[in-house]
């Protein structure tokens, strides 16, 4: 059985979350059929180091991280800082100065077992002692979308064919107050 711990990286995670990123981003891009954009999953990748040094260098007051173990492995991530460029743009700054969740990645070998829930759960927790009311969350990616359509309803916004043809990007805008059930 899992048991799966939560906590914020230290310095020292810095290597595994790296090779991490690039493991979960390489994985969704191939499982999106998106392996030839090698480009776009180097940006990817490149973004979530700074995410995670703006982090460690800020002390968490500009981007906030947690991941989740598996004893002394990575398998999982979130994030929230201020709303990206994206999200501000496609809403036409209706979100700028919002929260933003984001970098929720799960090691494909622990796809489906709960712990982006587990992760989820721990940031509502957390967002609530900061006084966060209201957040916000996007996605490209088709399969990331069903589990966020399932989870939090129809997107606020949806962008049709974004990223082309039948490559939609939606973004939502959530209360945190509104998952108060999923908490525990």
């Amino acid at each position: 059985m899992l048991k799966v711990e939560i906590r914020r990286p230290n310095l020292e995670d810095t290597k595994e979350l790296h090779l991490f990123f690039k493991t979960v981003i390489t994985d969704t891009f191939m499982k999106e059929g998106l392996a030839d954009r090698q480009k776009d999953i180097k940006d990817e990748i490149e973004a979530k180091e700074k995410y995670l040094a703006s982090d460690f260098e800020s002390n968490g007051d500009h981007r906030y991280f947690l991941i989740a173990l598996d004893g002394d492995k990575i398998i999982g991530s979130i994030e929230f800082g201020p709303a990206s460029d994206l999200i501000c743009n496609c809403t036409n700054n209706a979100f700028k100065g919002l929260i933003e969740v984001g970098t929720v990645f799960v090691h494909p070998d622990f796809q489906r077992m709960g712990v982006g829930n587990l992760l989820l759960n721990a940031m509502y927790i957390t967002m609530k002692k900061k006084g966060i009311e209201v957040f916000c969350l996007d996605s490209g990616y088709t399969r990331a979308q069903k589990i966020w359509i399932k989870k939090f309803g129809e997107p606020t916004y949806l962008l049709k064919d974004y990223w082309g043809t039948g490559n939609d990007h939606m973004i939502w805008r959530i209360k945190v107050s509104e998952l108060s059930g999923d908490l525990g």
